[in-house]
């Protein structure tokens, strides 16, 4: 995905993951689009300070999939099959509560 692939489905409410399941990209109240591990809550920008370069590869960012087609949550794949879909531990992510 690109960064404006990214931001666009933040913005829709879509969840966006990075790398596995246990890392959610969200925007906080600041307009900051930010990438946390939710186990430990520990979060980077989305982007390096120019906000132009993503801090990641762009094919390791995917939108979760609905649990309407999902079955089972703890499956869920990268759309490039590399299956690095589980967190440490067999986490999965989950929306993130509001930030105070």
């Amino acid at each position: 995905m690109t960064l404006e692939d990214i931001k666009a489905a933040v913005d829709a409410g879509q969840t966006v993951h990075w790398a596995n399941t246990g890392y959610v990209v969200h925007k906080d109240r600041l307009g900051q689009y930010l990438i946390t591990y939710v186990p430990n809550g520990s979060c980077i920008g989305l982007t390096d300070r120019s906000g132009h370069r993503l801090n990641g590869n762009e094919a390791e960012f995917f939108i979760a999939r609905s649990e309407d087609g999902a079955g089972n949550l703890d499956s869920q794949s990268r759309p490039d099959g590399q299956g690095r879909d589980a967190a440490p531990g067999g986490a999965v992510a989950h929306p993130l509560a509001r930030q105070r």
